[in-house]
């Protein structure tokens, strides 16, 4: 059984639509461009087409993934989320209590985690250390520059 995929609504459908895109749009550019390219004679010395065919390797192997991310996907329920719990799908505002730095993250399952985004993994060391704490509370969490301490300010 394959593993379940934890997804925001939003990433749900952001996914949904680039499973979409390249099975309308790129799926129908690649294959217009493997037609030209066969065009230009000999397929054991056609640059154009070993790159083509590549591509459309890639873009295949992207629409099975998204596939399987959606079809194991659980949705993350905003109502299943204690209220002032840290839990998944929370926003959480902290302070980094070592640089005195604010930082608010939202946690998110893996396959949606983007740190630029402010967006973490309820598996990462932080959103793990976070997970069933509440405001007011101090964790302090082993991160690759070493152990850092981060107060929970607001969670919502």
């Amino acid at each position: 059984m394959a593993e379940e995929v934890i997804l925001t609504k939003e990433g749900k459908e952001e996914l949904e639509k680039r499973l979409e895109y390249l099975k309308l749009v790129k799926r129908a550019e690649i294959t217009e461009r493997i037609k030209t390219a066969r065009e230009f004679g000999d397929l054991s010395e056609n640059a154009e087409y070993d790159a083509a065919k590549n591509e459309q390797a890639m873009i295949e192997g992207e629409i099975q993934e998204i596939e399987n991310k959606l079809k194991y996907a659980v949705i993350i329920k905003d109502s299943t989320a204690k209220k002032g719990v840290v839990s998944l799908g929370s926003k959480v505002d902290l302070m980094d209590e070592d640089t005195k730095e604010a930082m608010t993250y939202e946690i998110v399952g893996t396959t949606e985690a983007d740190v630029e985004m402010g967006r973490i993994s309820n598996e990462s060391p932080v959103g793990n250390a976070l997970l069933g704490r509440k405001a007011g509370e101090t964790v302090s969490v082993m991160v690759p520059a070493g152990v850092t301490t981060i107060t929970i300010k607001k969670v919502y």
